[in-house]
């Protein structure tokens, strides 16, 4: 990464002298232009076609290349951007897999990785070396081929669905011993070309890995969790995206000067937000970025392919295109079947991950550097590896499809027989039954966008109701409120259409958006009305001309302010059978304070701090944060934050007080109805 770094810095410290010697752009910045055209436009091309858009740069990037029409004339600088891919690509995996879903999938990274690596490396040296090829060529070219795409497999496993599948449960414990295996092969390849420091020095570096890796889990559990609830109270989104990149590419960083892969390190980032409660909202806050570059990532793969030499030596690159499948697909596929799994998942894992993988790219230019050759071909070793590799990568989603007529082959399983093949779910995968994405229910239920008063008196009547619900909310402590009292919640930013889609968010009963944010309110149900066109959706205006700007967005039902927002929601989704009488008592539990004549003459701060406002909660939710209690409770009269009294553990009606300037308190007692200024220091 250091490298990319230095190179995007020279670039633009290039750039920037031409700039001022021709008055033009930057050379950078042109190389990036053409970048990101190029993405555009393969990406619309394979949405046209119906390919992949994996296809699609990889084919624009053998286009645009220099073996073709040569627009990408500085592959380095794309190479670069292309490592940030690989990692943000890493870096939302690791989101999706939290440390225990990884251990209890810990047999198959050790033992169906290793044996997958392991065999793969004797498996293409021993049929080199019977060829007379050398040993040090011999072994090189196995861990060459060991390697498969991570970001290819994953990619294929998301489209499809089935990351949480068996197969794809299966396939990831192989891709992640793979980059472990990484580690080993950096170290071991100059020792095949006669240089390194020996065994000595292969147990020293591996031990710091391990120290580091070690570090980075520990951090896991102690460190990220509390620091990604600070930064999330914030309520920012730019603050919170600062952080997590800066966590990504940190613990990359860190990895990386341990000798592990950065691509490793991303991943391990990625396990350390999803032990907190914030990896839906990283996922979403990230994804734009993966996109982007990881587009760079699979366009850099196919500006290294040169057509010239592919054409010179057409049969040459088939024939190690065939032999390479051929060798990967048999090996992986007696890996698995030696790790108990059935052939309904074993052939669907062999044919996933028959590719060469992007890392085994590094490991060809450091080998090359050093004198070793792809299946001892020398000089012609380099091209023959780099067009095969491209040529599997482009036909992987080609060679996973022949998984379905190849078991529609096979007997159906017996009842009990290991494994559930490609389509199952594992005893290690899967979701939870009648979950949705991350775990939240959604069909048949209302759904909230956004947790703020009117939703909380809305959302506590309807439990009283016996109405099912869920929350969406990026608001910490209404998240701790609801998971304190049982509520489903995810925090997360409800106006990411990739978020509302993987929810399933259409077939929900209702959609209530009460945010306070005319102009959130508006975003969310425009994003919205593209994922779920037909939803129900319930919202509020301020204003008569929010209520046309709504409606012109597709919102059925739209309460006024001038009407009690959380009784026309009850209205809207209670059954006939729930009363009035006992919506209107439930409501009449948390009804709007004031201050009393008397206690609005006693100080300026009260004239202006006199209500009403509706406390945000009959709890202290920064104690159920904290898991602690309280005496008595306040509300602030200036914003409706409840917290708990002096008497309390830890006064977070005062230190609100004195956080935000707001001067006046109230009791939230019931019975009790004294107010209380900081500055005056006056009770009635």
């Amino acid at each position: 990464m250091w490298g990319a770094l230095a190179l995007l810095g020279t670039a633009g410290a290039e750039g920037a002298g031409a700039e001022a010697a021709h008055a033009g752009p930057p050379a950078f910045l042109v190389q990036l232009t053409l970048l990101l055209i190029v993405s555009a436009a393969a990406a619309y091309g394979s949405f046209r076609l119906r390919l992949l858009p994996i296809i699609g740069f990889l084919l624009a990037g053998v286009l645009v290349g220099p073996g073709a029409l040569g627009l990408i004339r500085d592959p380095q600088l794309i190479s670069a951007a292309s490592e940030v891919g690989v990692m943000l690509l890493l870096f939302t995996i690791g989101i999706e897999f939290s440390l225990e879903r990884l251990s209890r999938i810990a047999r198959l990274i050790f033992l169906g990785g290793g044996l997958q690596v392991g065999l793969t490396v004797l498996a293409a040296a021993g049929a080199l070396l019977a060829f007379g090829v050398g040993a040090a060529d011999a072994v090189f070219t196995g861990c060459l081929l060991a390697l498969s795409s991570t970001a290819i497999v994953m990619k294929l496993l998301g489209e499809r669905g089935e990351t949480n599948a068996r197969t794809g449960q299966v396939s990831l414990g192989i891709l992640i011993f793979q980059d472990l295996a990484v580690v080993l092969m950096v170290l071991l390849i100059p020792m095949l070309a006669g240089q390194g420091g020996g065994a000595a020095g292969v147990l020293i570096a591996l031990a710091k890995a391990g120290g580091i890796i070690a570090l980075v889990l520990v951090a896991a559990r102690r460190v990220v969790p509390p620091l990604m609830e600070v930064v999330a109270r914030t309520c920012s989104t730019e603050i919170f995206l600062l952080a997590v990149v800066a966590l990504c590419f940190g613990t990359a960083s860190l990895t990386a000067l341990a000798g592990v892969s950065l691509a490793l390190g991303a991943f391990l980032a990625g396990l350390l937000v999803s032990e907190s409660r914030y990896g839906a909202q990283a996922m979403g806050e990230i994804l734009p970025l993966q996109i982007l570059f990881s587009a760079a990532f699979f366009l850099s793969v196919g500006v290294q392919l040169d057509l010239r030499f592919v054409l010179g030596h057409l049969g040459l690159v088939l024939g190690a295109a065939a032999l390479i499948a051929l060798l990967k697909v048999v090996v992986t596929s007696l890996s698995v079947r030696l790790l108990g799994e059935d052939w309904r998942t074993a052939l669907p894992v062999a044919l996933l991950t028959g590719q060469v993988g992007e890392f085994s790219f590094v490991l060809a230019t450091t080998g090359a550097a050093l004198g070793l050759s792809f299946a001892g071909l020398g000089e012609q070793g380099s091209g023959v590896f780099i067009a095969a590799t491209v040529l599997l990568m482009a036909l992987t989603p080609g060679l996973a499809a022949l998984g379905g007529p190849l078991l529609a082959r096979l007997p159906s399983p017996a009842p009990g027989e290991a494994g559930t093949g490609a389509a199952g779910t594992g005893p290690s995968g899967g979701e939870r039954h009648g979950d949705g994405a991350h775990g939240l229910p959604v069909a048949g239920r209302v759904v909230f966008l956004g947790y703020g008063a009117h939703a909380r008196l809305a959302a506590r009547a309807l439990s009283r109701a016996g109405q099912p619900y869920s929350v969406v909310t990026r608001n910490p402590d209404g998240a701790s409120e609801l998971q304190g009292r049982g509520a489903p919640v995810l925090i997360a930013d409800y106006t990411r259409a990739g978020l509302l889609r993987d929810l399933g968010i259409d077939s929900a009963r209702a959609v209530v958006i009460a945010d306070d944010d005319t102009e959130m309110t508006e975003r969310t149900l425009s994003v919205l009305r593209t994922v779920a066109p037909q939803v129900q959706v319930i919202t509020r205006a301020t204003s008569p001309e929010g209520v046309a700007g709504l409606q012109a967005l597709g919102a059925q039902h739209i309460l006024s302010a001038h009407k009690e927002v959380a009784a026309g929601i009850l209205d809207l989704l209670t059954p006939p059978e729930v009363t009035r009488t006992e919506l209107s008592r439930h409501l009449a539990e948390h009804p709007p304070v004031t201050l009393s004549a008397t206690q609005r003459a006693q100080c300026e701060h009260a004239v202006h701090n006199a209500g009403p406002v509706t406390p945000e909660a009959d709890v202290c939710l920064e104690c159920v944060a904290l898991g602690d209690t309280w005496v008595h409770l306040r509300v602030c009269m200036t914003c409706g934050h409840v917290g708990c009294c002096d008497s309390s553990k830890n006064r977070h009606a005062t230190r609100h007080a004195q956080g935000q300037g707001h001067p006046v308190i109230r009791s939230a007692e019931p019975g009790e109805d004294w107010a209380y200024c900081y500055e005056h220091r006056w009770t009635k």
